[in-house]
């Protein structure tokens, strides 16, 4: 039998495993965090100070949109960064701001690719709603405030786990 050589392949092999699987909650946690920061900047700094919801409300309208949706966009944006943040029912939020997500890549779509072009392009809610489908597969990660996520109907958390 041939002793095993430290620091061989193999053994390179099983802690990069090993590794990763130690760290994932930390970068989930790392993802979690910036996207409910983006979404509580998002509500509260876009639609509430810069614009203000009166103005989000009439931007809403001129998109034939009702303008109450703009309030309800807020709202959610808002609190679902806090829950994001916090970790609070993480699979549950990421899924259900993805249809907001959806809304604003529709409301950008015809501005082209680059967000930075006139009106703003698609691509950076393309990615959001990605990120958010994403971190709704994955769970919160570390230091989430809840430790058991409600059960996705179509999901099953065993699944996901």
């Amino acid at each position: 039998m041939v002793p095993r050589l430290k620091n061989s392949r193999e053994d390179y092999e099983m802690n990069t495993e090993t590794n990763t699987l130690s760290t994932a909650p930390y970068g989930i946690f790392a993802m979690r965090v910036a996207l409910g920061v983006m979404f509580v900047a998002h509500g509260l700094i876009l639609k509430y100070f810069t614009f203000t919801l009166g103005g989000t409300a009439q931007f809403f309208e001129s998109l034939g949109l009702p303008g109450f949706l703009a309030y309800v966009v807020f709202a959610a944006e808002t609190l679902g960064g806090l829950a994001l943040i916090a970790g609070f029912q993480t699979r549950l939020v990421s899924f259900a701001m993805v249809p907001i997500l959806i809304g604003a890549a529709q409301v950008h779509i015809g501005n082209g690719w680059v967000f930075s072009a006139q009106g703003g392009g698609w691509e950076y809610p393309v990615y959001l709603t990605v990120a958010a489908i994403a971190q709704g597969l994955m769970g919160a990660g570390a230091f989430a405030v809840s430790k058991r996520e409600i059960s996705l109907p179509l999901l099953s958390n065993k699944a996901l786990a």
